[in-house]
């Protein structure tokens, strides 16, 4: 596995991390979890190196409102000593905030449902302009201070969604440390996009990239421009194998 220094954290974490908002669940349920194939999944990946798990409030839940089946399914994964091998990913439900306090009782249910004192990367979950208002307008800035202060989380980002303009304005706001960006070869200009990428970079913060395979559509549903491309290529390699070497010789470069 290859590591790389995560912006400012003076953290190193893996090139691929594994993220626990698509895990196998038993029937339509997505709360339903089937545990035992997801434990050995993420176990296999942290085994052969994979420290950064991501997860959030919702994920594996009926509605965003409600806790999902993630953070505690995180929790019982990680027992037996795997804890100590990774670096938790988690996020505040930004669309849940109505008031400073909630920022708290989000922040201290999750450190409860992942069963650890500290969360070592925090994140304010999908900003968009009008989460991104209502945030500032509470105070946001002081929680994170805070949590980080008393030792609940180690260290302060953000995962995005809205346009690059925006973008920019929330990484000059803050002291933030990190961010969590859509970005994959069919996706170089949408949200904060390469620009948004290399914004990000030239601040000093880490970038993390979510759905570099678009939600596994780049590796089941290829483009036919693409996937000709791919077949005249001398080398071989899958689908997600390309569109994964994609992102990470991308983000090397910065």
């Amino acid at each position: 596995m290859l590591y790389r220094d995560f912006g400012k954290t003076n953290e190193k974490v893996s090139v691929l991390g594994f993220g626990c908002m698509r895990l196998p669940v038993i029937g339509d349920d997505p709360s339903n979890i089937d545990e035992e194939n997801a434990i050995n999944m993420l176990r296999y990946a942290i085994d052969h190196g994979v420290n950064f798990i991501d997860t959030a409030y919702p994920y594996h839940g009926v509605s965003l409102d409600q806790g999902g089946a993630s953070e505690p399914f995180l929790a019982k994964a990680l027992k037996d000593g795997y804890r100590e091998k990774v670096k938790i990913a988690t996020k505040l439900p930004s669309w849940a905030i109505e008031t400073r306090e909630d920022m708290d009782r989000y922040l201290n249910e999750q450190l409860e449902r992942l069963e650890t004192d500290c969360i070592d990367f925090y994140m304010v979950h999908g900003i968009n302009k009008t989460y991104w208002e209502n945030l500032k307008e509470l105070g946001f800035e002081e929680f994170l201070d805070q949590a980080i202060s008393d030792g609940r989380i180690k260290h302060a980002g953000f995962s995005f969604h809205d346009r690059i303009e925006l973008f920019k304005e929330v990484v000059d706001h803050y002291d933030w440390s990190f961010c969590l960006i859509q970005y994959n070869y069919l996706d170089e200009d949408y949200q904060a996009g390469k620009e948004g990428l290399e914004y990000a970079y030239k601040n000093g913060l880490g970038v993390a990239v979510m759905e570099p395979l678009r939600g596994g559509q780049l590796a089941t549903s290829i483009p036919q421009d693409v996937q000709e491309l791919f077949n005249r290529s001398d080398m071989k390699r899958s689908p997600a194998e390309w569109a994964l070497r994609w992102v990470w010789n991308t983000l090397k470069c910065q």
